[in-house]
């Protein structure tokens, strides 16, 4: 039986964790947000869809030039478009590293053209071939078909990076949100497949866990920009219906992995007051405990997506800061600007 001081511990209240202060002042320029539901994901889609970024941002000034291709998905499945850009002057062999990005938008929204906010400035500044997959959308596909994409773009662009400018041993697989938690099941795949594996994870707010238990999830219902509800209607669209259940796949889910062994390094950071937090901090210890590299942070205050919702935000421009310097000193190159 538990001593009255579990109980008591078990029973206490959980008040959410407060907003960063610049945070909560756009978040209440931003006005309530409705959670996600089922029926509300036609116009989740729609309202995504407005901020993909045009040729004339990909391009940021003649700076980096950009294609797409249709090349070959999973046996049995469609083709895959993948979006790859490079600085404008880097040809073929140029031996640059690769970022493999997986967009977010809770595996029901989203396109190739919704970049992590970071990428364009690191292409241009660490001089990468950036390559996004677009991948199908749950409900309409369910798991396992978003994955076998991301999968299938992978394994195409490590075959070919030489030809796009890019070094097959120098790609880094990097998502936010649902776009990180597919970037860490791609590289559980790998591993497994014995593929073409990243040669390191950049996982930012990964969307990791189906079974919705933390307590950080409980702590920001109703508050984050991405609350429970939204999380159990995006993996409940993923997984048919069966989140929680006792099927999952690890590929799927990546906090429900075993064996996390063998993985390559990994950046992970997360907001602490979304309801990401608990899911990612554990993620990072069990990398830490089969051996795997990680370096982690919790950003104070930080809500979900809070780069994208305050750019010039303190909170914001320290965590972009960190990334690239994880990400030059992994890549070789130096500190730079942001």
């Amino acid at each position: 039986m538990p001593s009255p001081e579990t109980r008591s511990l078990t029973t206490a209240a959980e008040p959410p964790v407060p907003f960063d202060p610049e945070l909560a002042v756009a978040l209440d320029a931003l006005g309530a947000q409705p959670p996600l539901t089922p029926e509300a994901i036609p116009a989740v889609r729609a309202a995504v869809a407005a901020g993909a970024l045009g040729d004339e941002a990909l391009g940021c000034g003649g700076e980096l030039c950009w294609e797409e291709r249709a090349v070959p998905g999973a046996p049995g499945g469609p083709e895959v478009t993948l979006l790859i850009g490079r600085p404008a002057d880097a040809g073929p062999g140029a031996g640059l590293p690769v970022l493999y990005h997986l967009h977010g938008g809770g595996m029901v929204a989203g396109s190739r053209r919704h970049l992590v906010p970071d990428v364009l400035t690191w292409t241009r500044t660490l001089r990468t071939v950036t390559v996004s997959v677009e991948y199908r959308l749950a409900p309409e596909h369910p798991h396992p078909a978003p994955l076998e994409d991301c999968y299938a773009g992978l394994v195409w662009t490590a075959r070919h990076a030489a030809e796009l400018g890019g070094d097959p041993d120098r790609i880094v697989a990097v998502g936010a949100s649902a776009g990180g938690g597919l970037a860490a099941g791609v590289t559980l795949l790998a591993r497994d497949r014995g593929g073409p594996a990243p040669a390191a994870q950049m996982l930012l707010s990964p969307m990791l866990d189906d079974r919705g238990g933390t307590c950080s999830s409980r702590q920001m219902e109703g508050l984050d920009l991405w609350d429970r509800v939204s999380n159990a209607t995006a993996w409940n669209a993923l997984l048919g219906g069966a989140a929680g259940g006792a099927d999952v796949s690890p590929y799927a889910a990546p906090a429900r992995a075993g064996d996390l062994s063998g993985l390559p390094p990994a950046y992970v950071d997360v907001g602490s007051a979304e309801t990401f937090r608990d899911e990612t901090v554990a993620y990072a210890g069990r990398l830490w405990r089969f051996g795997v590299p990680c370096e982690l942070h919790v950003w104070p205050g930080g809500c979900h997506g809070f780069d994208a919702l305050a750019p010039e935000a303190g909170i914001s421009r320290r965590a972009g800061r960190a990334r690239r310097e994880w990400l030059g000193g992994l890549l070789g190159a130096g500190p730079g600007d942001r």
